[in-house]
């Protein structure tokens, strides 16, 4: 059985734009990387089930989102849905209201946009947060970095540069109003959260702290409360790291974590409760993971390096939730986001 996933990148040295690759479940391989669209720097993507792709996009000093069609063979990029400025660091479609969301990260900005009948995309709101944390990467103030939505339908922001966790609601007439804020560590440095299928415990992940924040989510009135904290690398690792991609196992029983800088899956058991144990911190064999995926089965885990150019596959056991390396030297230039059909 072959899956096929998508490879959002920089391009920056060699990479051209969006890539499409296949793991071959039988033989426990990756295939050679096909170009699916140029487009400038598509460091994150985000699927429609009306089979469009959302990708980040940066046309010279402009920034903002790509839309694919890939309905139509070969895909066609149909819009560049972009204004001056840098381009978002996430992108994230909400089925239920045809809605897309963008996280700017250098802008403060968290952008609405309604999707029409052809995947298109209009823009009807955009806020802008403020605020700096304590440490060199915050000083320069808010900087977002993820907005999707919570198990109850609002929408939950990380800002990286205030140590915030926003929630949102979503007006009829796709408008958002914020209904609260949770506060993290000062120096955390929120960037992605996932949550358990029952929605009550969320799993936040802290670039600048290296860590994990276990956090209950009451969807009553949409506040996070603070169960626990636990570091994503070794106490005695002391060169710089930045804890990235965020992802659950659809059990709820395990919960993944990339560290960029000391190159690794950090894998962590959840127990009944919603609090985690470290239980492996696997090799990514690369430079610079910055995401990574689960394919359909849970059987595989698929991640990206961008500085080394390579992807890395891995087994995973749905018993223990531990991963084993496969391959580890498959050619992928400047790999970001990895999101499989």
């Amino acid at each position: 059985m072959k899956e096929s996933f998508f490879v959002g990148t920089y391009t920056k040295k060699t990479s051209h734009g969006v890539y499409k690759m296949s793991l071959d479940t039988e033989t426990n391989a990756l295939s050679q990387a096909d170009l699916v669209a140029e487009i400038g720097n598509p460091t994150y993507l985000a699927k429609s089930k009306h089979n469009f792709l959302y990708t980040v996009d940066q046309k010279n000093a402009d920034g903002g989102v790509a839309v694919i069609d890939l309905n139509t063979k070969p895909a066609t990029v149909v819009q560049h849905a972009v204004t001056p400025g840098n381009s978002p660091a996430y992108v994230a479609v909400d089925e239920h209201r045809q809605l897309l969301y963008s996280s700017n990260y250098h802008l403060a900005t968290v952008t609405v946009y309604k999707i029409a009948a052809d995947g298109t995309l209009s823009q009807t709101d955009v806020v802008t947060h403020s605020g700096k944390g304590p440490k060199p990467e915050q000083a320069d103030g808010a900087h977002v970095h993820f907005s999707d939505l919570t198990p109850d339908n609002r929408l939950v922001v990380c800002d990286l540069g205030t140590d915030e966790v926003y929630t949102y609601d979503v007006s009829d007439e796709e408008k958002l109003t914020e209904v609260t804020r949770y506060k993290t560590k000062a120096g955390f440095g929120p960037r992605h959260i996932v949550f358990s299928k029952h929605g009550s415990t969320a799993y936040l992940a802290g670039e600048l702290g290296s860590a994990v924040e276990v956090l209950t989510y009451d969807q009553q009135n949409g506040k996070f409360s603070h169960l626990q904290t636990i570091s994503t690398i070794p106490s005695t690792w002391d060169a710089h790291n930045g804890a990235a991609a965020i992802k659950i196992s659809q059990d709820d029983k395990f919960l993944y974590v990339s560290n960029r800088g000391y190159n690794s899956l950090a894998v962590f058991a959840i127990s009944s409760d919603g609090s985690l144990k470290l239980i492996q911190n696997i090799s990514v064999e690369g430079d610079f993971p910055r995401d990574f995926a689960l394919d359909p089965t849970e059987k595989f885990i698929v991640c990206a390096n961008q500085n080394t150019d390579n992807l890395t596959l891995f087994s995973r056991s749905k018993e223990n939730g531990k991963l084993t390396l496969l391959e580890k030297d498959v050619a992928l230039p400047e790999g970001v986001c990895v999101v499989f059909e």
